[in-house]
């Protein structure tokens, strides 16, 4: 099966007071359709900068793409010109953020929200209302004919971030690129969303992008992974097995720091960056 998306040898710098900043060092990756890939790294690692520039949403300046290739359905996105570019936003590439109080506009009900979304990218649709309702079930929010009409501030986080997934799958996108889905909610809260999501994504034969700091809601929903150490992708696999048997000494550190239930011990692990550092050393 071809892949749905391929990362070639992407590199990104920013333009800062400083100087130029490599932010993302020759990473590739590929996506095949229906599939989920979580890409794992701390703040600051670049995978965040990966997710935002596959439709090229990064502001340039003071993004610069120095090299490589993101290919959509084969088709180079670094080429595209910006109307090519808004048809694939939303359409062919969805995205939700971590943040949905931010992400949702405070002054507009979520049934004009998600609809403004639906018409821009389904001008086929002739009962938009009713899409409205049907994506905000899918989701799982309760009486959504009359939950549409709510303000975003009537909402708890968990239901504004269902119904952020919600207006992402109005498109009917081929990929849906999580950032940090889960980060301001709480545990419980976050089991359930990414419970959502990986039923979804096999009702909807939908691929994912996860971008996550954390390891430990990766395994029911991401069948690859790799790995984002400051902009490189240090290690790539079956998620699995990355997760049993890590081969780079920085993921190895990530799943340490995984909080167990039951465990003792003095205090969490941390990650050791000068051997980081001298261990890359030792590999370049």
């Amino acid at each position: 099966m071809n892949p749905l998306l391929e990362l070639r040898n992407l590199a990104i710098d920013f333009a800062t007071e400083n100087g130029m900043v490599n932010a993302v060092r020759g990473v590739s990756l590929s996506i095949r359709p229906g599939e989920a890939l979580a890409i794992v790294g701390e703040s600051g690692s670049g995978k965040s900068v990966t997710g935002l520039a596959l439709t090229r949403l990064l502001p340039e300046p003071p993004a610069v793409y120095r090299s490589g290739e993101i290919l959509l359905h084969g088709r180079d996105v670094l080429r595209m010109s910006p109307r090519e570019l808004r048809e694939i936003r939303g359409r062919r590439i969805a995205y939700v953020f971590q943040e949905p109080s931010t992400s949702l506009n405070p002054v507009f009900t979520i049934r004009t929200q998600i609809a403004e979304a639906i018409r821009l990218h389904r001008p086929e649709v002739v009962d938009v209302d009713a899409e409205v309702v049907k994506y905000l079930d899918m989701v799982g929010i309760v009486d959504p004919a009359r939950r549409m009409d709510d303000y975003p501030h009537q909402l708890s986080g968990g239901m504004q971030q269902r119904a952020m997934i919600a207006m992402a799958l109005s498109c009917q996108p081929d990929l849906l690129v999580a950032d940090e889905p889960t980060t301001a909610l709480d545990v419980t809260i976050q089991a359930q969303i990414i419970a959502q999501l990986a039923e979804l994504k096999q009702r909807l034969k939908m691929a994912i992008v996860l971008i996550t700091h954390n390891f430990g809601i990766i395994g029911g929903i991401a069948e690859n992974v790799a790995v984002m150490f400051r902009g490189r992708v240090v290690e790539t696999g079956p998620t699995q097995e990355v997760l049993r048997n890590p081969q780079h000494p920085y993921t190895r550190a990530l799943i340490d720091c995984i909080p167990r239930l039951g465990a003792r011990r003095p205090r969490l692990s941390t990650i050791d960056h000068a051997a980081l550092s001298a261990f890359e050393s030792g590999q370049g």
